[in-house]
């Protein structure tokens, strides 16, 4: 092994091993274990929250790998119609042309084009964070299979009458003239106005004010509404106003909606530009007045001065012409949620236009049951509610989208708009005996995305067809996803699965949580916080980390602060980590569903890990390479089986914290026992037997083996959370433990050995540990050398302590470089001494000759002040009455130990105090 560990060496060179090699396909034995990517848009870059995602669907596949499942982790991307268009069309626009100019059947073709040969970077960079998937099984949800599938869906829910066309409000945007989901609805807080309009009452009698956010839409308004039980409004109800700017008159209804404490208690209803008003409007069969055109511009349904009109521009125009009628009340500064495109960037319309939609009341209910009687299980449990809550109270889907790229709907048309769905012209004409000369024209709409991953379980394993893989691997056993897709993909798949497949999608749901900056602040580009996972890998300089932040802001002026902050934070920019080291983070920070905080610090600790690990293996090779540990078995050293044993527990705790789905469990258990136990303190214990040539050679084997065996098993146990260092080490190590196979991806998952579990040599080991540290302290803060030799007192000692002692005297002489270590009776230690404390012992070391008294007095004046403290908190706590009575009864007997432990401790720290004082007055 070379001396250092360089990520950049072995990383891409194991990685296009173990891909060409076919290690990430199903086995084809074992139970089958399967894990369905969330598609990344074909168009996407890795982001913090990919690089989490992947990470933890990693450990969970190499982790059953290893454990003998027949393992698939199903990957492949998604065609993300609206990115994947405006991508294409920009380009088009830099050419100085568009895409009506090439023509539809021109513009997918060019699409495609992209798509094979810039398309797809994502999945480079998802190898670059060592994920496993089976990659000669990618996946697109255009590929001819999966188009199939899509197609077989919609003709299928049409003809049961799940699917249906109808003229509904949607999320309009009118940049890409196409509808969108909410998912692609930005809503950020920005500053407008609250503009209260004067409404005059059709009979003279006054006016009515209501306040709106967007007065252009005054225009289409066909009510206006009140509470039915507000006082001041009951006898207006029925009546009408006579709507300015218009020739219209329009009643006043009454509505439970309207909340009678809000500005005046009335409320405009505008069905046509509004979901809650079109919700009321259905209530009161209200008339719905569409006022804007495609663009968002004002239509022929208003008056004709405003035909025409951008509708920021009739926004100010309809101000102007109502403030001089006296129609405007007042206008107030008003902080609002401004819906915007999160690709246009336009703000988003409410609109009424024809659209496909799939009834999903009436396949939410299986969907529902599904999730009520454990079929499937939300990890954590509380996002069953936010399921429930969304699936009981759900929406019909709106699965149309005016695009050209994406699935195209399979509904044509004749002269009389009658629709026809079929897989094709020539079927339909077939199936319902339509003439030649009956001219049909396909819908021009494609389908929402998400209709198409919402078959992603089973699609991808080539349904329609009945085959092997669907009946192996579906249900998926588990889906890993963030919070904010629960409604828009695994509500869907689920309905989905159970429509077609007759069977949930995948057993267990694990939502983790989103990954936000070390402040806690969301990542996004406006913010300038962005972390590039593979900037973080490879490092980058200062000046191009701020040229990355900084390009393609859609507020520019952002820059001079975003470029302000990164050069504060990364003042030598960023330096490269390697890719065990995020991976490490992301697992440490994994605690069931919370967003997490990350920290460059905690990274920089976890590449010191792998320096660590990689530091132990040379140690290891140094005194294990050349010689024959598989000939016979040695005698095993009381630290040999004390490491053994303590192995056993970590492996316990991993396979219980995996099973949990506690990766941050996981981690910090691998991370105690490797960095604490067999490095720090194994290792050393193992150094007087390594360096005893007189030794007894069945010792020096034991030993040796043991070095070599719970390193290799320590490998495999972090390979599924770090799969490089532990690769390129294992591949030294694991012939010398007998361990056969090509890479430690393939070899198997440590099993429990109880017989190596020996409470026993952990206590002694424990006990000995103790001791070490005391003289350790002792050495550390009386700045003694590490060079000089001590000698050393232990005090208040039980029999069992001055047994261990005299078994382990030689051996703790080495590790902490003392003279001698002995046993003595109390009244022997009123010398002045040097002392700390492992529970009830008190570890000694004379002080003459050895200590600054003066140092000594001030070091324990501060330990007497910080233990009289704690006495006197506790003296308070158990001499409040309330306390006691309120407290159970293990809590206050608790502190009352602890009251004893530190009066104890008192004592001696307070007698220690007056043989110093003793001694400088000698």
């Amino acid at each position: 092994m070379d001396k250092n560990f360089s990520p950049a060496d072995i990383e891409g060179r194991w990685y296009d091993k173990w891909e060409s090699a076919g290690y990430f396909a199903p086995s084809g034995h074992g139970p089958a274990y399967c894990i369905p990517i969330p598609p990344p848009n074909v168009t996407g870059t890795l982001h913090m929250g990919h690089g989490f995602q992947q990470a933890i669907m990693d450990a969970l596949i190499r982790y059953h790998r290893m454990r003998g499942h027949n393992t698939l982790w199903q990957v492949g991307t998604d065609h993300a119609g609206i990115a994947t268009q405006m991508v294409v069309e920009r380009q088009l626009e830099a050419e100085g042309s568009s895409r009506e100019a090439l023509g539809r059947e021109a513009f997918v073709k060019r699409v495609w084009d992209w798509k094979e040969q810039s398309g797809g970077a994502i999945t480079q960079q998802l190898r670059r964070l060592g994920t496993s998937p089976d990659w000669q099984r990618e996946r697109f949800t255009m590929d001819p299979g999966l188009s199939d599938a899509v197609q077989r869906v919609f003709i299928a829910l049409f003809e049961k009458g799940l699917i249906y066309r109808g003229h509904r409000l949607v999320n309009w945007d009118p940049k890409f003239h196409t509808a969108i989901s909410d998912l692609e609805v930005v809503q950020e807080e920005e500053q407008g106005s609250l503009w209260h309009l004067r409404y005059p009452l059709s009979d003279g009698e006054g006016h009515l004010v209501v306040a709106t956010t967007r007065p252009e839409t005054m225009l289409g308004d066909t009510a206006v509404a009140v509470h039915p039980s507000d006082p001041r409004y009951q006898h207006l109800v029925g009546k009408t106003i006579d709507l300015p700017l218009t020739d219209r008159q329009i009643p006043i209804i009454a509505d439970d909606y309207v909340d009678p404490e809000f500005g005046s208690g009335c409320v405009k209803i505008t069905p046509a530009h509004d979901f809650n008003d079109y919700a009321m409007g259905e209530r009161h069969n209200l008339p719905k007045i569409n006022i804007l055109t495609a663009s968002a511009a004002l239509n022929d349904a208003v008056p004709e001065h405003f035909r025409g009109l951008d509708r920021f521009v009739a926004r100010d125009k309809v101000i102007t012409e109502l403030e001089a009628l006296n129609l405007l009340d007042k206008i107030e500064p008003h902080a609002l949620k401004v819906p915007r495109g999160d690709r246009s960037g336009a703000v988003i319309e409410p609109w009424l236009t024809p659209q496909w939609y799939v009834d999903a009341k009436k396949l939410a209910e299986p969907a529902i049951k599904a999730v009520e009687q454990g079929d499937i299980r939300f990890v954590p449990k509380q996002w069953e509610n936010t399921y429930f809550a969304w699936m009981r109270d759900i929406q019909d889907w709106c699965i149309s989208r005016q695009l050209w790229w994406g699935h195209r709907i399979p509904a044509w048309y004749d002269t009389d708009d009658n629709v026809y769905v079929g897989q094709s012209e020539a079927e339909i004409r077939r199936a319902y005996e339509l003439p030649e000369t009956l001219a049909l024209t396909q819908d021009e709409d494609v389908l929402d995305t998400w209709f198409s991953s919402a078959l992603w379980t089973f699609s991808t394993l080539g349904w329609p067809e009945e085959n092997a893989d669907l009946r192996s691997f579906h249900p998926a056993s588990v889906l890993v996803t963030g919070f904010d897709i629960i409604f828009f993909w695994v509500a869907r798949m689920i309905m989905m699965s159970l429509e077609f497949m007759g069977e949930v999608p995948f057993h267990t749901v694990y939502v983790h949580g989103l990954v936000r900056d070390g402040e806690g602040q969301k990542m996004s580009k406006s913010k300038g916080n962005v972390l590039d996972p593979i900037d973080l890998i490879d490092g980058i300089e200062l000046e191009a980390l701020i040229a990355k932040r900084t390009a393609n802001l859609m507020q520019p002026q952002l820059a001079e602060r975003i470029e302000k902050a990164t050069r504060k934070q990364f003042p030598d920019g960023i330096p490269g980590y390697g890719t065990d080291a995020l991976r490490y983070t992301f697992y440490s920070l994994a605690s069931t569903g919370r967003d997490i905080k990350f920290d460059i610090g905690r990274m920089e600790g976890y590449r010191n890990f792998c320096n660590k690990i990689w530091n132990a293996a040379r140690y290891v090779l140094s005194h294990t390479e050349g010689h024959d540990l598989l000939k016979a078995r040695g005698t095993p050293s009381l630290a040999d089986r004390w490491i053994r044993s303590r192995l056993q527990s970590t492996l316990l705790a991993v396979d219980d914290a995996v099973a949990a789905y506690r990766f941050d469990l996981a981690a910090q258990s691998l991370y105690d026992f490797v960095w604490n136990e067999f490095c720090d303190w194994y290792l050393e214990l193992s150094k007087p037997v390594l360096w005893d040539e007189a030794g007894h050679p069945q010792a020096l084997l034991g030993t040796r083996q043991t070095l070599a065996e719970v390193l290799e098993q320590a490998l495999r146990m972090l390979h599924p959370f770090m799969p490089f260092v532990t690769e390129e080490i294992w591949q030294s190590v694991s012939p010398l433990t007998g361990a056969t196979g090509d890479s430690i991806m393939l070899a198997p998952w440590p099993t429990p050995e109880p017989e190596h579990t020996d409470r026993d040599a952990e206590d002694e080991i424990e006990w000995m540990k103790g001791i070490i540290v005391a003289i350790r302290t002792i050495r550390s803060e009386a700045n003694i050398p590490p060079a000089t030799t001590l000698e050393v007192t232990v005090a208040n000692t039980s029999e069992l302590d001055r047994d261990r002692l005299q078994r382990n005297g030689t051996f703790l002489q080495r590790l902490s470089k003392s003279a001698s270590i002995i046993p003595i009776d109390n009244h022997d230690a009123e010398t002045a001494s040097l002392m700390a404390l492992f529970g009830e012992l008190e570890v000694r070391v004379p002080m003459a000759g050895l200590v600054d008294v003066t140092a000594e007095l001030t070091r324990l004046d501060k330990e007497i002040a910080k233990a009289e403290a704690e006495k006197a908190r506790l003296n308070g706590k158990l001499t409040n009455a309330k306390f006691i009575e309120r407290a159970p009864a293990d809590i206050v007997a608790a502190e009352r130990q602890k009251l004893t432990q530190v009066d104890a401790a008192l004592k001696v720290l307070q007698q220690q105090r007056r043989q110093i004082e003793e001694l400088r007055s000698a």
